[in-house]
């Protein structure tokens, strides 16, 4: 079933892509972690900012070369967890729900590590495409703070990047891995399609 519901969710976001033209990658984090400066990096000057249908709350849409193609790139609002409390918060979780993007950067604070794995978790349990990014990393060293980021991503079983995206350190590495993470779904799908299990 599990496996079911995992070739499911990558199909509702092929079909999504053709429908719209554009991969989509979704940056999502509490406030003040960089995502805006992620976001800005990779989209330069290419960016549009809106009211999300039916609020007030304004959202960042720009577009990134990755890889050898043109992707859409949203920067949502603040959020602690799936469970919003805030109207910036609800705009967040619709648009991570429903927008199917085919590749959600979880943007994290390196200094607290902890706290936040728990919204990790919520997205990984949500069957969400989940790429952590451990960024402000130049601010935890200077801490003494160490984080083996490989270890966390075999426990977690997701790609984990590690970033100072104010010092423009790990963004090439985190392009990568994007593009990589995405393709390795893909691929999950040609292989249902072609011998008719889910192997995803």
């Amino acid at each position: 079933m599990e496996r079911l519901k995992k070739a499911l969710h990558i199909w509702r976001q092929k079909e999504s892509h053709e429908a719209h033209g554009l991969k989509k990658v979704v940056l999502i984090g509490t406030p003040n972690v960089g995502k805006s400066i992620i976001f800005n990096t990779l989209t330069g000057a290419y960016v549009t900012v809106s009211n999300y249908p039916g609020t007030t709350v304004e959202v960042a849409r720009g577009k990134a070369r990755l890889g050898q193609e043109t992707w859409e790139v949203v920067d949502t609002p603040g959020i602690y967890s799936l469970m919003p409390i805030t109207e910036e918060e609800r705009v967040a979780r619709t648009l991570l729900l429903e927008e199917q993007p085919e590749v959600v950067l979880h943007v994290i604070d390196a200094k607290n590590l902890e706290r936040m794995l728990n919204f990790t978790i919520q997205l990984i349990e949500a069957g969400l495409p989940v790429v952590l990014v451990i960024n402000m990393m130049d601010e935890a060293e200077k801490l003494g703070i160490k984080i083996e980021h490989k270890k966390l991503e075999a426990f977690l079983e997701i790609p984990v990047v590690t970033t100072s995206a104010a010092l423009g350190r790990g963004l090439d590495t985190l392009k990568q891995t994007i593009v990589s993470y995405y393709q390795k779904k893909y691929q999950g799908i040609r292989v249902v399609n072609h011998c008719g299990h889910c192997t995803a």
